[in-house]
């Protein structure tokens, strides 16, 4: 019996695998005939995809996750404390927050009163106050914590995992940025696979019905674009065959292949009819403000569900210029967390009941700080050397508090980090070593990391 199951309907399992970029298909072909085919990491990993929840502008962490009482007690006087020069060298009095701290939760975590329904998972949460960037303009920022350099041209963090890990979705590209509005000053070059081959590139998805761009079919029937296609292959491969390895070519052709697949693939995605009303509305899909964001957090699961390695979710106009309120910081904050606050806790809770949080990195964090002095009367600057993310899932220790600022809330002087230890800590819960993960350019190995980085162990599980 088990002979004859292994050779009759075994050996039809067999085939179906063998036909699979993920087990055999491209066995012995060259990398770039598929540069997306899942690849072994370097060590059992925690995690097999991220979630990127980038807060652009720069949330305040003195109205968010790190609660100082000195505020409270100096408000409206001078700062004791020498300031270095701010991005608008506006420096007003010390400025307490709009918003009352209350701890949650056994760990007892203290959060603002802007995330009440994150609050509810804070010990699902490890909360880092002691973040730092070395740019206080937001194009540079952005690049930074993307990339890991202040300049355009680098690889961004989507990219570098796709291209050391590839991804285990066919269908779809690895590397999916969900644009619920706005894009980041800095613009698509934050997502950009710098000198990486195209491939692995953040592909921008939109909102509504058509959320990608030009992958409709043309042609009247999927026979005719078939051939087109075969044409198109069988063009470029002589094309490459003559020339030797061509990446601009290569990608354009994984592309195009890519983009065949979508046309079935994105409709499935974003039609919401197999997810429940209970659902929905656990994202606050049902309701404004939450529908944007609500909706892309939904969608941000059913890509990892279905194995896209690395999906960012952008933030939506409110109407207070995203986090960067240096004017009216109550009203701006308290609409953009209005924003992302539901659809966030309604991500984590859907992740865990559905066994994906285990294997999911979800990443909370803006590009820096605010400052704890108003700018006028009721903003704040940026603030770059102190300032609050969080991670959940994937390997990561739940109801912890690491790093620490000063008692107003400026400077990190408790277990300080950079952008490069972040990077290093998201390659390592995916199981990679961030000192192996080099791509030779300019006549250097060059990495993610750059020359520095260390794992933040203290907030592994």
């Amino acid at each position: 019996m088990l002979w004859r199951c292994a050779n009759g309907f075994g050996a039809v399992a067999l085939q179906s695998l063998l036909h699979d970029p993920a087990f055999g298909a491209d066995a012995g072909a060259p990398a770039s005939a598929n540069p997306l085919v899942p690849r072994l990491p370097h060590f059992s990993a925690k995690a097999k995809s991220v979630i990127f929840l980038f807060m652009d502008g720069g949330p305040s962490q003195v109205d968010t996750f790190d609660p100082k009482p000195r505020l409270e007690r100096e408000h409206g006087q001078k700062i004791k404390m020498k300031v270095p020069p701010t991005q608008f060298d506006n420096v007003g009095n010390v400025l307490k927050s709009p918003w009352a701290f209350h701890q949650y939760g056994q760990s007892g975590i203290p959060v603002s009163d802007l995330f009440p329904q994150v609050a509810r998972h804070v010990d699902k949460l490890a909360v880092v106050r002691s973040m730092t960037s070395e740019f206080s303009e937001h194009t540079n920022a952005n690049y930074f914590i993307h990339s890991g350099f202040g300049i355009q041209g680098r690889p961004s963090m989507g990219a570098w995992l796709t291209y050391g890990l590839g991804s285990e979705c066919r269908d779809l590209p690895g590397f999916v940025v969900l644009n619920s509005g706005m894009i980041p000053p800095g613009g698509l070059d934050c997502f950009n696979s710098g000198f990486l081959p195209a491939s692995f590139q953040g592909s921008l998805f939109g909102g509504g019905e058509a959320p990608v761009a030009d992958i409709r079919r043309a042609e009247p029937t999927d026979r005719l674009q078939q051939n087109k296609l075969a044409l198109l292959r069988k063009l470029d491969a002589r094309i490459i065959d003559r020339l030797g390895q061509v990446d601009t070519l290569e990608s354009a052709i994984g592309n195009y292949e890519l983009a065949f697949r979508m046309q079935t693939a994105v409709p499935d995605l974003i039609n919401f009819g197999d997810e429940s009303r209970a659902t929905q509305s656990l994202y606050g899909i049902d309701a404004q403000p939450t529908e944007i964001f609500g909706r892309q957090c939904l969608i941000a699961r059913r890509l990892v569900e279905r194995g896209v390695r690395f999906v960012e979710l952008l933030c939506q106009s409110v109407g207070h210029d995203r986090w960067d309120q240096h004017a009216n910081l109550a009203a701006g904050h308290a609409l953009n967390a209005q924003a992302v606050d539901k659809p966030i806790a309604g991500l984590l809770q859907d992740l865990e009941s559905r066994g994906l949080l285990d294997e999911t990195l979800v990443v909370w964090a803006g590009e820096f700080g605010r400052t704890p002095m108003a700018q006028g009367a009721d903003g704040r600057d940026h603030n770059p050397f102190g300032f609050t993310i969080w991670l959940a899932g994937g390997g990561i220790k739940g109801g912890t508090i690491y790093g620490a600022t000063d008692d107003y809330g400026y400077y990190a002087v408790e277990n300080k980090l950079q952008m490069h230890d972040l990077h290093a800590t998201i390659l390592h819960l995916l199981g990679v070593d961030h000192t192996r993960l080099t791509y030779r350019f300019g006549g250097r190995d060059i990495r993610l990391t750059d020359v520095y980085g260390e794992v933040i162990r203290e907030i592994l599980a």
